[in-house]
């Protein structure tokens, strides 16, 4: 019985990789369209044209070959994340600043694909709700049924943004609550009389979780991830989670609402996996996943926005060099680091 040796890997081109990121995010976004509605579809348009858009009038700027490069994947996997990470009835031109600002100062500015230090997705989703934190709240109200004309209409801007059609999201509501009573609610009564939190974590956003699980697993199955940071995520976001609910399970929500809650499964496994602006070695992973699970908990329970997971990546972004220093293993035949 043959075999190939383990060093000899498959060819995979950059567009191949990309298209198959799409794909694992296919489950997810059907779970979320059939959440919110079609307003995440036409985000997601909006989102790849001005990427694409962006990405041409870059290249032309700097010399480089439009088809060869507008052909790769990246600005459309970068735009989908950024569509997925905004509340879907956002208006387009905040999606198209957000992307923009994401293949032009994040990507271009520091030298284009591979050169990136931080997260493109994540830098727009940092900037915009630091710049219009007001829109960057405004979600889907529970139950809100519109149809596509109407989305559209709210998302092009000519139909009014009403108040009533967008609330908190499960964590945002849950935090606000908490932090508002001044010890007044707990966590099981919030859970078991507010329709908001559904079955575990948000009513229909367990299976939006669950999606981006599927489309995670595949991807490491395809061996275009490693197990290292996805595990190391969820485990140090159910570690710490599960440790603060066992210490006070009335002021802390458990570790299955914070894994099924915001951005979570999409973090661990589409966006802390990114092989640019994260770790390279093994350890250096799972310091990584470890690092952004624990910030992101840290934020999201502690700090002053309602989900973490950007600002997290972000700040591991910036850590990554250095790990990579530390965990650098020995060079074959000799004990020590070179």
């Amino acid at each position: 019985m043959f075999a190939p040796a383990p060093f000899l890997l498959k060819d995979v081109s950059v567009s191949q990789v990309m298209i198959q990121v799409c794909v694992a995010l296919i489950p997810g976004i059907a779970a979320y369209a059939s959440l919110v509605g079609p307003a995440i579809l036409v985000q997601l348009v909006i989102a790849t044209l001005a990427a694409l858009l962006a990405e041409a009038i870059m290249l032309k700027v700097r010399g480089k070959p439009l088809a060869l490069f507008l052909t790769d994947g990246s600005a459309i996997v970068t735009a989908w994340l950024i569509a997925l990470t905004f509340p879907p009835l956002a208006p387009w031109w905040l999606v198209v600043t957000g992307t923009v600002f994401a293949v032009v100062v994040a990507k271009h500015l520091y030298g284009g694909l591979g050169q990136n230090p931080f997260n493109p997705a994540m830098v727009a989703f940092a900037v915009c709700i630091v710049a219009f934190p007001a829109l960057m709240s405004q979600w889907p109200s529970v139950g809100l049924q519109l149809g596509l004309i109407d989305q559209m209409n709210i998302i092009l801007g000519w139909a009014p943004r009403v108040d009533t059609l967008t609330g908190a999201t499960p964590l945002d509501a849950m935090k606000t609550a908490l932090k508002l009573g001044e010890g007044s609610f707990d966590v099981t009564t919030l859970l078991a009389n507010q329709d908001i939190y559904g079955n575990f974590a948000g009513r229909g956003w367990e299976w939006v979780a669950a999606g981006y699980l599927l489309g995670g697993l595949w991807l490491w199955h395809r061996k275009l991830i490693t197990w290292h940071v996805p595990l190391a995520f969820v485990a140090s976001l159910s570690l710490i989670s599960g440790a603060l609910w066992l210490y006070n399970p009335g002021q802390f929500a458990s570790p299955l609402f914070h894994l099924l809650s915001g951005g979570a499964m999409l973090g661990a496994f589409f966006i802390a996996t990114d092989p640019v602006s994260g770790c390279t070695t093994p350890r250096g992973k799972l310091i990584f996943g470890a690092g952004a699970g624990l910030l992101a908990y840290i934020i999201r329970v502690f700090g002053g926005y309602p989900d973490g997971v950007a600002f997290a990546v972000l700040l591991m972004n910036l850590s990554a060099p250095l790990i990579d220093l530390l965990t650098q293993p020995p060079i074959f035949g000799m004990k020590d680091k070179a």
